[in-house]
């Protein structure tokens, strides 16, 4: 079967959307896809590119599917550009001289950063800040500075306090230049940009509005830059962030009409107003003469191409240019006709400095009408708000906004209200998709798209899931109908120290794989225990079955706890012995630890024996529990350490280590402002300043990084560990199954607010209950790997399988043909055990 040939100019979010779109809609395949994707990488997330400072992983940005694997009609080609297009003969000429021909041609090529002319723009140590690799040379900058030298950002727009957050971020002292008089002039007015002003200078930014940047030089500290009113900053770097451009340069080239500020004309089905043949998407299309800049119009535009190319009439909507973020944790929210500029528009105001909120609507002359608003400081009744926007209000405008006054429900959104503007999703649709099995938030997305880009609309998700009836099930599983949280407080009050006892009273049945490991580990929270004692060691899951992880190739690795990084030469040299002696495989960790990999079972006692000999201990790599204490040299050593970050590293973990909980815990405790621990995405993270220690908590990598939020400043060593004992047991008893402590504050009814009041002012009078649970912990503390090598019974299980067949020895040897040693694993038996959890 022949197919029609559409070439994709880009791999952005909306280059990626439209060929998602397309291959979805063409049922019958006539169109094949050919991806030019400029970048390294295939689409990710821009609009969260901030959150790639701290974990500098660009796999956590990648957008679902973007490689398109197993869909033989789209060819992506990474590192392609196109240079040239030629509209008589309909093809398009790559940077290494390929001829690609087309029947469509659809231009995604996004935007490129404004950089003003400014004298000194091209100095070393100036950046824009629009793509991984510029976040990459920027970070390069941070390293090689001073701590705490200023870094600048010329723009205070959306991105540029982002920008300004990267900087805060990476060790710097962020001072934003705005031209405007205000910071974020396009969404919100003077008053919020007031607050907005006053509360990102509380948080460490300094702020000057009503200027420009006059030029750049070389300076002391790297670049002198100079403002328009003759002030002068000395900086170690500048990033400019003054907005964006559409890219139109090879439309343009083609003979392409564009807009009247740039950008590739199309009408409103997205197509060129000069060649039927050419689509443009995104922030490079000018439709109908006008660019936006945000993504959720950029995704209507490339749902209106596809519709297009599969012969359907579809017409560009109209763009919500309604957005809600957390800047620097400051939320500021803007939409509709945010600055009144609707004749006889009437402005509702609600400014409370003492709490830091601004709150304004937007109203029609007879105040029955929204038209827009503007939220700073608390944008919690965004998502019920802007759905309204062009509707009549359901009450007074000034109660929707006063704390006191009553807030419309989900439930009253009129059916063809846009709950999501991100991906045009309706109230009418996700409550359909409700209406036909959808019982969660998970489920809702699939089904929907609803919140899979910004995630601003989840809580109107949330309350439609809970008007629609449908019961949000808290049962752990078929055998309990408790969640994990009321079974560790019926375990706690009733002292009962068995599953079996557990079960029989308060669930049914046998249990599961499920409820078993989460039952131990609630025993184990509660008790010193050895977790292989009793009826515990038949509850675990295999890796703490065995006190090791377990390998895909049925071997396992072993990792000593070496607090905060710390270790001797003599243990070192054990861990290089044992290493040689048993044949394992050497892996240094991101965590300041040493794993050993292929380890038999049998093998495990013997290993773990002359660890423990040499002052070693387990460090429950295997458990959900405590893992790490990363630490740098902190003052000790390093000429930028203001604190021992070290010394209380180390006495954290000794402190918490053994510690089960309901997902893994990893802390970071870094000397200074450079934060060279990485301790901002940790689960607990400590950072030294010159007024004492700062305590961030609830950060997490993985799939869905998170950044540590800020619980509290300037704590002496004693407040410091008191307010972290409050912390972990609040969450150790309060979490779901597997629940991370990031998901966790975000499920938490009032969030870091109410955190904060619990562990820093005691607001449920448990401070003495949660710190004595911990004191408990700690007097009570015992290696488990100690616990078994006393123990000839549960020494007993550490044996490999009756028909196991023989090994050879060593587990591991190395192949160094390539250009690093490559471990190879021989003599190994094919079979891997049943993992749960």
């Amino acid at each position: 079967m022949s197919h029609k040939s559409v070439v994709v100019v880009g791999h952005g979010m909306v280059g990626h959307r439209f060929v998602e779109a397309l291959r979805t809609r063409d049922e019958d395949d006539l169109w094949s896809v050919t991806v030019l994707c400029e970048e390294p990488l295939p689409a990710y997330d821009r609009v969260g590119l901030s959150s790639y400072v701290g974990s500098w992983d660009s796999k956590e940005l990648a957008l679902a599917g973007n490689e398109y694997e197993g869909d033989d009609l789209v060819d992506l080609r990474i590192g392609t550009r196109a240079a040239a297009v030629d509209r008589t003969g309909r093809t398009v000429t790559t940077d290494t001289g390929e001829v690609i021909g087309y029947d469509a041609l659809v231009l995604a090529t996004g935007s490129y950063p404004f950089v003003p002319p400014i004298p000194g723009k091209d100095l070393a140590g100036c950046f824009v800040y629009r793509t991984l690799d510029d976040l990459d040379g920027i970070r390069a900058g941070a390293h090689r500075a001073a701590p705490g030298a200023v870094g600048v950002v010329v723009g205070g727009g959306l991105l540029g306090l982002e920008a300004a957050n990267a900087l805060r971020m990476l060790g710097l002292t962020p001072h934003v230049v705005e031209f405007a008089p205000r910071l974020m002039p396009l969404q919100v007015d003077e008053g919020g940009g007031a607050l907005l002003a006053r509360l990102v200078t509380d948080l460490g930014l300094t702020v000057h509005t009503g200027v420009g940047t006059a030029g750049i030089t070389e300076g002391p500290d790297g670049l002198r830059v100079e403002l328009s009113d003759g002030s002068v900053i000395d900086a170690a770097l500048l990033v400019f962030s003054a907005g964006v451009r559409p890219r139109d340069e090879l439309a343009r080239d083609a003979g392409l009409e564009l807009g009247p500020r740039g950008g590739i004309r199309t009408d409103l089905g997205c197509r060129s107003t000069t060649d039927d043949a050419i689509f443009a998407v995104g922030e490079c299309a000018a439709v109908d003469g006008t660019c936006y800049g945000l993504v959720a119009p950029g995704y209507s535009t490339a749902e209106v191409v596809a519709d297009r190319l599969l012969g359907g009439g579809a017409e560009f909507p109209g763009a919500d240019l309604s957005t809600k973020l957390k800047l620097l944790g400051v939320d500021v929210a803007s939409f509709g006709d945010a600055h009144a500029e609707t004749p006889g528009a009437l402005e509702v105001v609600l400014s409370d400095a003492a709490k830091g909120t601004y709150a304004k609507l937007v109203v029609s002359d007879d105040a029955k009408t929204l038209l827009g608003g503007i939220l700073v400081g608390d944008a919690s009744a965004y998502g019920s708000l802007r759905p309204l926007v062009g509707r009549e209000l359901p009450g007074d405008p000034a109660a929707l906004i006063s704390p006191a006054g009553e807030k419309p429900g989900a439930g009253s959104l009129p059916d063809d209200a846009e709950v999501c503007s991100c991906n045009g999703v309706t109230k009418g649709a996700i409550c359909g998709a409700i209406a036909d099995g959808a019982c969660d938030i998970a489920q809702v997305k699939a089904c929907t798209g609803a919140g899979t880009t910004c995630g601003g609309c989840l809580p109107t998700v949330k309350q439609l899931l809970a008007a629609s009836g449908v019961v949000m099930s808290k049962a752990l599983c078929e055998h309990f109908d408790q969640s994990r949280a009321e079974l560790f407080q019926i375990v706690q009050a009733t002292d009962t120290r068995t599953f079996s006892a557990l079960i029989a009273k308060y669930g049914r049945g046998s249990g599961c794989d499920i409820c078993k490991p989460v039952v131990a580990s609630i025993l184990a929270s509660t008790d010193s225990d050895h977790i292989l004692g009793r009826q515990q060691a038949a509850l675990q899951d295999t890796n703490d079955h065995f006190l090791a992880n377990i390998q895909k190739n049925g071997t396992y690795s072993v990792v000593p706890r070496m607090p905060g990084g710390e270790c001797t030469p003599e243990q070192l040299i054990v861990i290089g012995e044992v290493a040689r002696d048993f044949g394992l495989y050497v892996k240094m960790t991101g965590g300041q630890r040493i794993d050993l990999f292929g380890a038999r079972v049998e093998q495990l006692p013997l290993i773990w024996k002359r660890l423990v000999d040499a002052g070693m201990e387990s460090g429950q790599a295997y458990g959900k529990s405590l893992r790490t204490v990363k630490s740098c040299v902190g003052s000790t050593w390093c000429r930028y350490g203001v604190q021992d970050s070290v010394g209380m590293a180390v006495d954290l973990e000794l402190r918490y280590r053994g510690l089960r909980s309901p997902h893994k815990l990893k802390f970071g405790v870094s000397g200074c402002a450079r934060e060279c621990a990485e301790a901002r995405g940790k689960d607990v993270g400590v950072i030294a300043t010159e007024s004492g220690w700062n305590l961030y908590v609830c950060g997490n990598g993985g799939q869905s990084p998170k950044h540590a939020q800020l619980l509290a400043g300037g704590l002496d060593d004693e407040t410091l560990v008191k307010y972290i004992d409050r912390f972990l047991m609040f969450y150790v008893r309060t979490a779901d199954r597997l629940q991370r402590t990031a998901p966790w504050l975000e499920a938490l009814d009032g969030g870091l607010e109410h955190l904060k009041a619990v562990v820093c002012e005691d607001s449920l009078g448990i401070a003495d209950e949660l710190e004595a649970a911990m004191a408990r912990h700690v007097a009570g503390y015992r290696d488990e790997w100690a616990g078994v090598l006393e123990d000839p019974e549960k020494l007993s299980r550490f044996v490999s399988f009756v028909n196991a067949p023989d090994v050879a020895d060593p587990t591991v040897r190395f192949d160094d043909s390539g250009k690093r040693k490559v471990p190879v694993l021989v003599g190994m038996p094919s079979y891997r055990e049943g993992i749960s959890g």
